[in-house]
């Protein structure tokens, strides 16, 4: 059965994390794998969580399967968090909304449905999108193609070759856009160019499909969705994928949901179906833990105070650290131009230096990246960052 098999290399994200951790060198520092991290280099249960765990533990009584639609407190925090409280899209009945295995699972379940729908529908996503997206959308069998997005030689959003890309597409074309802070990149579409993308998703008739990993480590929970909002406002259909693994810090928990607008409410109950015979077909039944969890947190307006609070202050630490590497950068009187870092939002951001200098940071300096220089904000601490900012200018 097996006998043809190869072995396959390993996942290049991940392998960064195990030459890390086989790295004896004390001033190590690892920027890789896109983890939230405190100054200590730990990733904590927040306290909100904490709480949320102890409720759970005291209410639970079943280890029965939950609906095979979620839980149904998860369900409804998530869409008032994603599009607003008072979003008439709430009590219209055209939204779909099934729990899914985190982030991934949501995407998964997404573009399945995509190809069940619409075969050889082609999926487009921005140049660079994050590395999972390509396989996770080629299983499902769907084409894809790539826009335009970031200039690797100015740190910046190529707004006018993706917006004029964007004008080329049709009704059989799906449009694959980062909520905000966008992986790897770090570049967000600024709320004129998105109110551009809206003007051409009604016109063309693309269907936009939203992946939202990072919501409130931007700017805040609402000022980073403004953009998704006004397109669920303008649109007949679309798709929403949403994790809870940074912004409630539930990465083994795997809490995800996937949210399909529809154009009415008999539309949206045969999506709801279909996405659930889907996922019967991959997983049978969603976990609970995770989205018990948040159920609780979104539900309980103490609660929910609490967690909004955590949320600012890991937004904050990571904006505090873009401005300190780039000021530290400066003060070592490095020429090259590093202000993009501070300009950008969320977890991630390219350092712009060729793979050479990355593999001496590496091999001289046991500081861990991605090939693309893609860096996780969050592994700088105050501890770290002059090593860091000194080992830059090095290989520079």
């Amino acid at each position: 059965m097996f006998q043809d098999l190869s072995t396959l290399p390993p996942d290049p994200l991940l392998g960064i994390a195990v030459a890390y951790k086989a790295d004896t060198n004390p001033k190590k520092i690892d920027l890789g794998v896109g983890i939230y991290k405190t100054e200590e280099g730990t990733t904590p249960i927040l306290d909100s969580v904490q709480q949320a765990i102890t409720t759970l533990t005291e209410t639970e009584d079943s280890k029965a399967y939950i609906a095979a639609q979620g839980n149904a407190d998860y369900l409804a925090g998530m869409q008032a968090l994603l599009l607003g409280s008072d979003n008439p899209l709430l009590t219209s009945g055209r939204i779909s909304a099934i729990q899914a295995p985190g982030g991934t699972g949501s995407l998964r379940l997404g573009s399945e449905l995509i190809a069940a729908a619409k075969p050889g529908a082609t999926v487009w996503v921005s140049d660079p999108t994050w590395a999972n997206h390509v396989p996770l959308m080629k299983s499902a069998g769907l084409d894809l193609k790539v826009y335009p997005y970031f200039d690797t030689e100015t740190n910046s959003l190529k707004a006018d070759e993706m917006l004029a890309t964007l004008e080329t597409l049709g009704e059989n074309d799906v449009v694959l856009l980062h909520g905000c802070c966008h992986n790897p990149t770090g570049e967000d579409i600024p709320l004129d160019v998105w109110r551009k993308i809206i003007k051409l998703a009604v016109e063309k008739k693309f269907t936009p499909y939203v992946d939202i990993a990072y919501q409130g480590f931007g700017v805040d929970l609402e000022t980073d969705v403004q953009g998704v909002r006004e397109l669920a406002a303008a649109v007949p259909e679309m798709l929403i994928a949403a994790s809870c693994s940074k912004n409630f810090g539930l990465y083994r928990e795997r809490t995800g949901m996937i949210a399909v607008i529809s154009e009415d409410a008999d539309k949206a109950e045969a999506v709801r179906t279909n996405t659930l015979s889907i996922a019967r077909g991959i997983y049978s039944m969603p976990p609970s833990y995770g989205a018990a969890l948040v159920g609780i947190i979104l539900k309980d307006e103490e609660l929910t105070k609490v967690w909004k609070a955590e949320l600012a202050e890991m937004c904050e630490r990571m904006n505090s650290l873009r401005t300190l590497l780039v000021s530290k950068l400066k003060e070592l009187g490095v020429e090259k131009d590093f202000s993009h870092i501070e300009r950008q939002a969320g977890m991630f951001s390219f350092l712009g230096i060729n793979k050479e200098q990355v593999q001496r940071l590496r091999d001289e300096y046991s500081i861990y990246m991605a090939g693309n220089s893609r860096i996780n904000i969050a592994g700088i601490s105050k501890a770290n960052v002059e090593y860091l900012a000194e080992s830059i200018a090095a290989v520079l």
